[in-house]
């Protein structure tokens, strides 16, 4: 894919929308402001009602997931897991360990806004229990997944360099959280969050699930300062453009929602304060977005790999065996895949698409600039998103699934 300059787009230092030289003078101020005020209120709301699960219609599928062993590498995070907690302080458990069935699970967001009073905050910690939160996360994702994650964190510190705020948007600006007790028996599981990075891991016996997971930057690539040529969401780009236009004009006609990603053709409504045209981002975890676009039973089977390879390349933050696994989900499922498209279909055009099934919702986002000044989406800031629709984010239904003879440990999803 051709490289596009977001130099013309780095504002003055005058201009910058940093606005304290630390997170939380930064969040003090800026959520003064009207819009942050109802935003963050829209969220509460959300955040507010009961799990149900991403839907096409409001109805959960049933009967799409089932327990089942897949090699995951949970004695690894077990070990990596109670090497943390050793090293925590009652205080800082207190802050960072949750019930399993904890409505906390859901309490995640991708701004720079630092607003949370729980958790455990990787720039607030000695490096020591840093590295020790961070082999947590290593063990529990394949390499390809580590280093995709820590490259989105490279980038949160190239960003805040970039714009003077290297104190609001660094590379450990995040949260991170345990839930449960580490056990090869029981769910348990951990989360991370903070500036355009999510995700959300658990682990039942050898099987894991790793949604929602929110992967972002600004811009996706570093020019200079000790993270220079580090790069993001090249290969989602590239073989998402080149999917669509391997399409045939008829099912390029299906798979085309909109022309424009601002305006013009695009349904009203359809771009959102804070998600750009996501629909299934932070807090949406009952959100229905019915099916749109083209759909696998109607193309080729080397269209049919191509999107099956494209999945792969969201999905390859899981180590082996859960990654074989949810492939042969989604493989499946194929033929009821819907694939949609807005935007451009020429390089170096912003663009927006979105794969969906019973069993896996993903979704690729050009941004306009946030803390860049381009006003309209430009391919160096992009948002990606992959969740479980039909009650299974936060692996919520396997959960069910788990504690569905004991009474005791009866689990609605948000205790």
């Amino acid at each position: 894919m051709s490289q596009i300059d977001f130099r013309p787009y780095v504002p003055a230092p005058e201009k910058s929308k940093i606005v304290g030289e630390t997170s939380r003078q930064h969040a003090n101020n800026i959520v003064k402001k009207d819009i942050i005020i109802g935003l963050f209120d829209y969220w509460r709301g959300l955040f507010g009602q009961q799990f149900k699960g991403i839907t096409t219609n409001g109805l959960c599928q049933k009967r799409l997931f089932s327990i089942r062993p897949e090699k995951a590498p949970t004695e690894a995070v077990i070990n990596a897991s109670i090497n943390l907690l050793n090293k925590l302080s009652a205080n800082q458990k207190q802050r960072a360990c949750f019930d399993v069935h904890s409505k906390q699970w859901r309490n995640w967001q991708n701004t720079e806004i630092y607003i949370e009073e729980h958790g455990l905050r990787l720039d607030e910690v000695k490096s020591s229990l840093r590295s020790a939160v961070m082999q947590v996360i290593k063990a529990s994702l394949s390499d390809e997944g580590y280093e995709k994650t820590r490259n989105v964190m490279r980038l949160n510190r190239f960003l805040g360099d970039l714009v003077g705020g290297p104190g609001v948007m660094g590379e450990w600006s995040y949260i991170f959280c345990l839930f449960g007790s580490p056990s090869i028996n029981k769910p348990w599981g951990w989360q991370l969050f903070g500036h355009h990075l999510a995700l959300n891991c658990l682990f039942i016996d050898r099987q894991m699930i790793l949604t929602p997971t929110f992967m972002g930057a600004e811009p996706t690539y570093a020019d200079e300062g000790p993270f220079k040529d580090v790069r993001a969401f090249q290969d989602e780009e590239r073989m998402g453009l080149k999917f669509m236009q391997s399409l045939t004009p008829e099912q390029q006609a299906k798979a085309l929602i909109a022309n424009s990603m601002i305006g013009g053709d695009l349904p009203e409504g359809r771009r959102q304060v804070g998600d750009g045209l996501h629909l299934g981002g932070a807090y949406q975890d009952n959100r229905i977005i019915p099916y749109e676009g083209v759909t696998g039973e109607t193309l080729t089977p080397r269209q049919r790999q191509n999107l099956l390879d494209l999945s792969r390349e969201y999905l390859g933050t899981l180590p082996a065996g859960p990654l074989a696994a949810r492939m042969n989900d989604i493989e499946r499922h194929l033929e009821a895949t819907h694939f949609c498209w807005i935007g451009g279909r020429k390089e170096g055009e912003p663009f927006y698409y979105r794969i969906q099934s019973p069993v896996v919702l993903i979704e690729f986002d050009h941004h306009a600039g946030v803390y860049l000044t381009n006003t309209e989406p430009a391919n160096f800031h992009v948002h990606t998103l992959v969740r479980t629709p039909n009650g299974n984010d936060y692996g919520i239904d396997l959960i069910r699934q788990h504690y569905k003879e004991s009474d005791h440990h009866r689990f609605d999803g948000d205790q």
